[in-house]
């Protein structure tokens, strides 16, 4: 999902329409790789962290207060369509 975003962003910026200049478009690249890696990287090891300070308890409450948000804005998106 992540890559298609950056598809359609990259689309919408006009990098596509670069005559011969592969210098901007490949440091576009990999300027999204590095961001995109650093940040799962970020994520994970924030994970492990805390992966220990919570108990099956809280990662119940934490999974529905997620899940909660998702639908709330599944809803919000769908009822943008309308």
């Amino acid at each position: 999902m992540t890559i298609l975003f950056f598809v359609a962003i990259f689309a919408g910026m006009g990098t596509v329409d670069v005559a011969g200049d592969y210098q901007s478009p490949g440091l576009l690249i990999l300027g999204t790789f590095t961001g995109s890696a650093l940040w799962w990287f970020i994520l994970t090891s924030g994970a492990s962290l805390l992966k220990t300070r919570f108990d099956e308890r809280t990662l119940h409450w934490v999974n529905k207060a997620s899940g909660i948000v998702l639908v709330v804005f599944g809803v919000l998106s769908l009822r943008s369509l309308l």
